[in-house]
């Protein structure tokens, strides 16, 4: 039987939920791929399950990825070949061994997801979230949500962001407000929703589209935290039109594959102030004469902004992760 192409939209325990013009397949990998097959980034070739022998790699499919499929009778098949990743969100996986996992493919944008309130911002893992969104070829747009819950005295997150470019869209699932300006934005499009536990991912999808009937929780009172209503990776048709690929709250996200001397170049605010430094090999975080440092010292540069890139170089050169 010819190959189908489709869209992955869930997996759960080995099994991929595949969508084709047909309808959707539960797929399984053929037996020579469960081998640990995660697979090297070549996004110049296919994956064909025909040529996979035993490779590192943390997840053969990610959701998002664009497959072939065979197609069984009934509501199942098998998947054939891994299509090439034209976008993607991925981090280092946990565990003691360095491997990629990709959380999401082909998605057009990240809408990274934080609160103002309940639980309180964590911006160095908003930053994480940035960077490897513009790592992997997504275009970045922040939604702060919970606005009702938002005091005098605050900080003014939205504007730390918009004044480095960024696209923020102040939300409440509550009040309803930006509700319709982040339809609007997912609109016809392929969406990555990622985020911390807590941060209101759920209940905002659900605000949007009601019939979704997605489950939520409460924040954890005693710890501040948020906790996991979304378990796995699952992509939703959205009425208004679009794909929308919802992931579990994040704690934890280390880089993968951002070497240190490219880092500074994800920050799209610090790219114009890289070039004039004394050195040719700035890290920009101690030596004189450092444009970068001068433009943070000027008020040109975040210095919240630029404190994460701190953070996040002393870590790839150190060759660790911490990723909170």
């Amino acid at each position: 039987m010819k190959p189908t192409e489709g869209i992955v939209i869930r997996e759960h325990r080995g099994v991929f939920d595949v969508e084709t013009r047909h309808g959707i397949f539960a797929c399984a990998l053929r037996s020579r791929m469960k081998k640990a097959l995660i697979y090297p980034e070549r996004d110049n070739q296919h994956h064909s399950v025909e040529q996979v022998g035993r490779i590192d790699a943390v997840n053969p499919v990610a959701i998002g990825d664009r497959v072939r499929v065979v197609e069984d009778q009934g509501e199942t098949g098998a998947i054939e070949e891994v299509l090439p990743r034209r976008s993607k969100l991925s981090r280092l996986a946990p565990g003691k061994r360095r491997m990629e996992q990709i959380m999401i493919a082909n998605a057009d944008h990240l809408v990274a997801v934080f609160s103002v309130r309940a639980p309180r911002p964590n911006l160095q893992l908003l930053d994480r979230l940035l960077v490897a969104a513009e790592a992997g070829n997504l275009a970045p747009v922040i939604c702060l949500n919970k606005i009702d819950l938002s005091k005098d005295g605050d900080p003014d997150i939205a504007a730390i962001y918009e004044r480095c470019g960024f696209r923020v869209i102040p939300a409440s699932a509550v009040t309803g407000e930006g509700v319709d300006l982040l339809k609007a934005t997912l609109r016809n499009r392929i969406s990555a929703i990622a985020g911390p536990s807590g941060a209101g991912k759920t209940s905002l999808l659900n605000a949007m589209q009601p019939g979704l009937g997605l489950r939520v929780r409460e924040v954890n009172r005693t710890t501040g935290r948020g906790r996991h209503t979304t378990t796995y990776l699952a992509a939703h048709r959205l009425d208004a039109g679009g794909l929308v690929i919802d992931s579990p709250g994040i704690r934890e996200f280390s880089l993968w594959d951002v070497s240190p001397r490219e880092l500074p170049e994800l920050f799209p605010e610090m790219r114009g102030h890289l070039a004039g430094c004394r050195f040719h090999d700035c890290t920009h975080v101690h030596e004189p004469d450092c444009t970068l440092r001068a433009a943070v010292a000027a008020g040109d540069v975040s210095r919240e902004r630029y404190d994460s890139y701190v953070a996040l170089r002393k870590e790839l050169d150190e060759g660790r992760p911490d990723g909170r």
